[in-house]
């Protein structure tokens, strides 16, 4: 009897083990980039918008890339949303108190993408905190449009080139 449990046991362990191990196969990472400014005059205090350029996927290339096809994804979710400043290379994040990301495409409204409160940070790099939004329409779209929605709480005299490196976590079935 205790051969037959025990049996029964590593059989199911098994069992669960390699569905994890097939799940971890049709799951990877789309890296996506975009860049904004924030204006030198920007209003202190007062959440003001600012508007990025759209960003052209190439989600159909890394679909085919992974073995598997835009109509096959069955999640995607932000893992990582970093902000850089780029110019001046010598500026921090200090005069930042908050920021809040946002996407959208023509045909799907717009969602929150990520954010940070109480933002106390002297680096020129910000780790911002991702939803839990799922996001494959948006992925699976030719462009989407990112919106930023930001509080300065010290006044800024040049304007600041920050870049947004995203990371999508992808989930779909093979071809």
């Amino acid at each position: 009897m205790k051969i037959k449990i025990y049996a029964a046991s590593t059989f199911f362990a098994l069992f669960i083990v390699s569905c994890s191990v097939v799940d971890n196969l049709f799951t990877f990472n789309v890296a996506t980039q975009t860049s904004f400014k924030i204006a030198s005059g920007f209003p202190l205090n007062l959440a003001t918008e600012i508007i990025t350029p759209d960003v052209t996927t190439n989600s159909s290339a890394e679909f085919q890339n992974n073995n598997t096809k835009a109509d096959l994804v069955k999640d995607v979710k932000l893992s990582e949303l970093k902000l850089t400043i780029t110019d001046p290379v010598d500026k921090t994040f200090s005069f930042l108190k908050s920021i809040h990301l946002y996407i959208s495409t023509d045909a799907n409204d717009e969602i929150e993408l990520a954010y940070l409160d109480d933002i106390n940070s002297t680096a020129n790099t910000l780790n911002l905190t991702c939803t839990a939004q799922k996001l494959d329409k948006y992925i699976k779209a030719s462009s989407y449009k990112i919106r930023a929605k930001a509080v300065i709480k010290e006044s800024i005299t040049r304007d600041i080139t920050v870049k947004s490196d995203m990371k999508f976590k992808v989930t779909a079935d093979p071809f």
